[in-house]
């Protein structure tokens, strides 16, 4: 093991010593430290989209830092160490890559990774398709893997003509809702779009953030072209917001 690594785990054994530790980080547990594991990733992926390499290596420590800390405190609960975490994913990389480290050729596809990870699931107990899907990821990429899933065993329409019916009648399902349905009739009109988006072969996480992007882009056009010419842009009529749109769309794209 690294140097560095040895002193980071040191590090972290000392800052979760009931006695001579800091007071924060003993009182920490697996489900008050799980937020911060999210947010490390969520930030080691603007690094990456910022293309900011000096962030990205503090961002990749960040993130370290929490399988660290885990980790220990999984150690002190005689759950695994941080050896057995490595050790584990060491041991899951070559069982999915038999043609690299084992006898077997052939080329590593989609469909032969799927298979590999599918025999995983059922040798750990998985009883049903959806099982090993994490409750904790977004919710358009969970849809998206649910319905993936799904289709693996056969359930799935047979084109895109189906879900595209399918939108059609939530959308009215929605505008029929009761107040106290609505939340879950939205749900179904997003997770049917998730599914035509997905027939596209286009991922409707990333596809979302594109246009998250975009939107904010020519937005902040917008009141940038509106504070030009000396306007106040919240106090526009809608009309007049959207000759700025469309002036921000020629501006930007």
């Amino acid at each position: 093991m690294s140097e560095q690594l040895n002193r980071l785990l040191s590090i972290m054994a000392r800052l979760r010593d009931p006695e001579r530790g800091c007071e924060w980080d003993v009182a920490q547990t697996f489900e008050t430290i799980a937020p911060y594991t999210l947010e490390e990733a969520y930030e080691v992926a603007d690094a990456i989209e910022r293309q900011d390499m000096a962030d990205l290596r503090g961002e990749l420590g960040d993130l370290l830092l929490q399988v660290v800390f885990h980790a220990r405190m999984a150690e002190e609960a005689g759950h695994f160490s941080f050896d057995d975490v490595a050790r584990a994913i060491s041991d899951k990389m070559e069982a999915r890559h038999p043609h690299i480290f084992g006898d077997e050729g052939g080329v590593m596809d989609g469909q032969r990774w799927e298979d590999l990870k599918e025999a995983e699931r059922h040798a750990e107990g998985a009883k049903s398709a959806m099982d090993g899907v994490a409750r904790a990821l977004p919710a358009l990429l969970r849809s998206e893997k649910l319905q993936k899933r799904a289709a693996r065993v056969g359930f799935e329409w047979h084109d895109v003509k189906g879900p595209r019916d399918k939108l059609l009648e939530e959308l009215q399902e929605l505008d029929e809702a009761s107040e106290e349905e609505r939340l879950v009739e939205a749900g179904d009109v997003l997770f049917v779009a998730v599914n035509i988006i997905r027939r596209y072969g286009v991922d409707a996480e990333q596809a979302l953030k594109a246009s998250n992007t975009k939107f904010e882009k020519r937005f902040r056009c917008m009141e940038d072209l509106a504070a030009a010419d000396g306007e106040d842009f919240a106090k526009l009529s809608l009309d007049e917001q959207e000759a700025y749109w469309q002036r921000a769309k020629k501006t930007v794209g």
